[in-house]
């Protein structure tokens, strides 16, 4: 996942409590379904409550808890559903993306995609599986971010938490998806630089559905 907080500045504590408690549900410390309390989450943080329920109430607005009356704070379940319509989006706009990219990236974002590849699979060789996956991420939000729509960015970016959640999921049910996931983003990549847009959609279109096919098998 990427900073919060590019400023450099001392982050506040509601910040403070945000990135704590993101990081807990998408890196999978709480179970989905999973009945939180501020009182006790505040006393975990060391910190007033007032911090950590503004933290949740940011976090409910991303969909990752929703406030359950006379409960606490539920850890939002992410559906096969919620899932499905993930990969609809990401697969309609992606491949879209890799298209118009495939023979136009400029020498320096074609080191910055080398250089993640190359990170890629040093974590898949060392078994990494947090690494891994922010460097999943990592790889589809350069793509968009090369490509320069800016309403695109904004889409991806809105879906980056997601994007993590689902793959984090995926990886520690199926371990050897991390070896799968690095091949599958090496050939979307060769076929960009290349200049084969059509072969970098396809390919594009083939590891979401990969992925899909771990919870909706085909």
């Amino acid at each position: 996942m990427t900073s919060d907080n590019p400023s450099g500045r001392a982050p506040s504590l509601k910040n403070v409590a945000y990135g704590q408690l993101k990081q807990l549900i998408l890196e999978g410390g709480v179970e989905p379904g999973t009945v939180l309390s501020v009182r006790q989450l505040a006393d975990q943080l060391k910190m007033s409550k007032t911090p950590v329920q503004a933290a949740l109430e940011r976090m409910e607005a991303e969909d990752l808890v929703t406030f359950a009356p006379q409960q606490g704070v539920l850890v939002r379940h992410v559906s096969i559903e919620d899932i499905a319509n993930h990969f609809e989006i990401r697969t309609a706009l992606e491949s879209f993306i890799v298209e118009r990219l495939a023979g136009g990236l400029t020498d320096e974002q074609t080191l910055r995609l080398k250089a993640n590849l190359t990170a890629q699979h040093e974590l898949a060789q060392s078994g990494d599986v947090l690494g891994c996956v922010k460097n999943d991420t990592d790889f589809h939000l350069l793509l968009c971010e090369f490509h320069g729509n800016q309403e695109f960015a904004k889409v991806m970016h809105r879906l980056r938490d997601r994007v993590f959640q689902v793959v984090f999921r995926i990886v520690k049910q199926f371990p050897n998806r991390i070896t799968e996931t690095y091949e599958e983003h090496h050939e979307i990549a060769t076929a960009i630089f290349d200049g084969n847009g059509e072969l970098a959609a396809q390919q594009l279109v083939v590891h979401l559905q990969n992925g899909l096919k771990q919870f909706i098998p085909a």
